[in-house]
């Protein structure tokens, strides 16, 4: 198994110099250099010019500081061979009698490649023209020589790939390639580039930062790749401008890091990119599909370092609820949208069937709860009456007094029609005509009661003229948590597209915004505090609930985040198993998460025949199981090579229990002599 996971670890420093100063700045970058090494960096980006300081002006033209360059890269690159992390440093250099604004990937003991800058600012504050040419002066394929070593790869034609991971190959800008009306990073992405370095100057004004950051995180989201941006800082000349050392690591829109500004201390920020995830982006976005590159570019290998990262914390964003915006404001309005898309496809849908009638099963649980506020809330939007609005409470002997109830005080506060329709006697019938002791609490005992319910709602529409409103969530479908024509099945399913991580939340959001200060709101409250249940055995005599979900499943939290790294990025059982490990650290241990997981796949693989007839219903978010937008699988898929390698993972964490066990006793037995 990969023991990377296709993961890159990035360093961007804004290194404290001296302008025209080459021997103190190369001992600061040699020390953030030392620092990202001890960190497990496998590429280190420091800003434009940082050999010299961007701001040296017409001592770009000084031999002497030319040379001290020089000196500078040859011993960098002599460092090199014995420090992992690949450096990206910013130099001025000289190439057939042109002076360039270049940036230099040393690693592995030698300058692997130079990049001149493309665009020259040369307007206001800026006039870069005065001593560099652009890089487009310099011919594909040309060499340049270096300390006297010849045939050094230079030029904009360069991207950088590391062996083992082919799918990290990075290009680089400079500065003002990324402000240019088409960025040199847009054609290097098509040619395949998944990684940017841009090495910058970039002085602050006032609302420049703001930009900045959205430049790189939308250039980022654009290209579906990572992108690293280094800043000189405040030791830059202040005779016109000001540089603050503004550093960020974007992947895919997202700002992953990003330094403190206007520090008068050397600065360094770590993050990790996920280059599988990024490829896998591409794989089916249309941009990438059927555009070609204009450009052809050389590919220069370096070496990644040889490293476990089951030993490393992972430095980016990892949550348990990854369906759930983490930030208390964000998450208010993700349920806002995520309801109103909701109520809207309903309200459409009414619409098209020209009814003002809904029917929809109401147990007290979580989900036919929200089903019931959405179709409040759509009938509201259209200024129709409540009445139209159906509730169905279908009592059978698992049912608790405490469900029955809210479901009651439910129907009733929202001013809806409450229909109570007890399923004993005709599922006992049922169960007598085929032969079938209802003693014998089995899953035809509990498929019985879901398809009697169904029956109940489908007739009752029809009687009505009405709609039955589907209530089954996303978990359950993946999972294959409903009953094959019972509640799985409606005419159209609000619930669909939301996993039910996401379900509590909004019915806490609804209890919060939507319903708050009114009597409902209790109830809400109460139902989010019930244990989740199909509540389809006997319950006990004090009626306490005796089937829960999560304890026969595993808990939702696990389910719904091996579904979001499954279905939204396609991850191998072993990447998403080394992700839960960390995102639940001291919630869940690694047996009880490998037991779960296969759990997951075995379900998820056994059940598609049920979500390739699903009903309509509305996409709410990036991940769906409708056939019909996201999700295509044939009913009849073997799950064998995803057990598999949950078996190999339960294998080798046998393997190293027992090693860490044998090196214990060798300790102690070491100890006693």
């Amino acid at each position: 198994m990969d023991e990377r996971f296709g993961y890159i670890r990035v360093a961007v420093a804004s290194p404290e110099l001296r302008i025209g100063d080459v021997t103190f700045n190369q001992q600061h970058i040699l020390q953030l250099w030392e620092q990202a090494a001890q960190q497990s960096a496998d590429i280190l980006l420091v800003p434009e010019l940082a050999l010299t300081g961007y701001s040296c002006q017409d001592l770009f033209y000084q031999e002497l500081l030319l040379q001290a360059v020089v000196t500078a890269l040859e011993h960098l690159a002599a460092v090199s061979a014995e420090r992992d992390p690949l450096l990206i440093v910013g130099a001025p250099l000289r190439f057939q009698n042109r002076l360039y604004n270049c940036a230099v990937v040393i690693g592995h003991g030698q300058i692997l490649g130079v990049v001149p800058k493309t665009f020259l600012p040369n307007s206001q504050e800026f006039y870069e023209e005065r001593w560099f040419v652009s890089g487009t002066s310099v011919p594909p394929g040309s060499t340049i020589t270096i300390a006297g070593i010849s045939d050094i790869p230079f030029g904009t034609d360069l991207l950088f790939q590391a062996r083992q991971e082919p799918r990290a190959v990075f290009g680089i800008e400079i500065c003002e390639d990324l402000w240019a009306p088409i960025p040199p990073s847009n054609d290097m992405a098509v040619a395949g580039a998944t990684l940017f370095f841009n090495l910058s100057s970039s002085n602050e004004l006032l609302g420049k930062a703001a930009y900045r950051r959205d430049l790189i995180a939308n250039q980022s989201a654009r290209l579906l790749a990572g992108y690293a941006y280094a800043s000189a800082g405040p030791w830059e000349s202040t005779t016109d401008t000001v540089f603050s050392g503004h550093s960020l690591i974007a992947e895919n829109g997202q700002i992953l890091a990003e330094s403190e500004r206007f520090s008068f201390s050397s600065t360094l920020i770590l993050a990790d990119w996920d280059v599988e995830r990024l490829v896998h982006e591409r794989l089916y976005h249309p941009s990438y599909k059927f555009a070609n590159a204009e450009k052809s570019y050389r590919k220069i290998l370096w070496e990644l370092p040889h490293r476990s990262w089951h030993t490393l914390s992972l430095l980016r964003p990892l949550v348990k609820r990854p369906f759930v915006p983490r930030r208390k404001q964000q998450r208010e309005l993700h349920c806002r949208e995520v309801f109103a898309i909701q109520k809207t496809g309903l309200a459409r849908r009414l619409l098209h069937v020209g009814s003002q009638t809904v029917v929809l099963g109401v147990s007290g649980g979580l989900d036919s709860t929200l089903a019931l506020l959405v179709a409040v809330k759509a009938f509201d939007t259209l200024g129709w009456d409540r009445h139209g609005i159906h509730a169905v409470i279908m009592p059978g002997p698992g049912s608790s007094e405490r469900t029955q109830r809210n479901a009651q005080l439910l129907a009733e506060y929202l001013q809806t029609r409450c229909h109570i329709i007890p399923i004993h006697d005709a599922v006992a019938v049922h169960l007598r005509d085929i032969d079938h002791p209802l003693e014998n609490a089995d899953v035809t005992v509990e498929n019985a009661q879901a398809r009697e319910r169904t029956q109940i709602l489908m007739d009752l529409a029809n009687k009505l003229g009405g709609l039955v409103v589907g209530t089954g969530d996303l978990s359950e479908l993946a999972l294959g948590w409903c009953t094959f024509n019972g509640d799985h099945m409606s005419m159209y399913n609000v619930n669909a597209g939301v996993p039910k991580t996401l379900v509590q939340y909004l019915v806490r959001w609804c209890a919060d915004e939507e319903f708050a200060g009114e009597p409902v709101a209790t109830v809400l409250y109460d139902i989010l505090e019930t244990p989740i249940s199909p509540e389809l055995l006997p319950k006990t005599k004090k009626q306490r609930i005796v089937q829960r979900t999560e304890q026969i499943l595993g808990p939702y939290i696990v389910h719904d985040f091996f579904l979001y790294f499954m279905l939204r990025y396609h991850f191998a059982p072993s990447k998403i198993f080394f992700l839960a490990q960390r995102a639940f650290r001291g919630d869940f241990s690694t047996t009880d998460l490998l037991r779960w997981m296969e759990t997951f796949y075995s379900r998820f693989f056994h059940h598609q025949f049920k979500r390739s007839v699903l009903p309509d219903g509305p996409k709410v978010g990036s991940v769906s199981l409708s056939p019909r937008t996201d999700w295509r699988m044939p009913s009849d898929a073997t799950v064998t090579l995803w057990l598999q390698e949950v078996q190999q993972l339960r294998q080798r964490i046998r393997r190293r229990g027992k090693r860490s066990a044998h090196s214990e006793t060798r300790v102690q037995s070491s100890s006693n002599k």
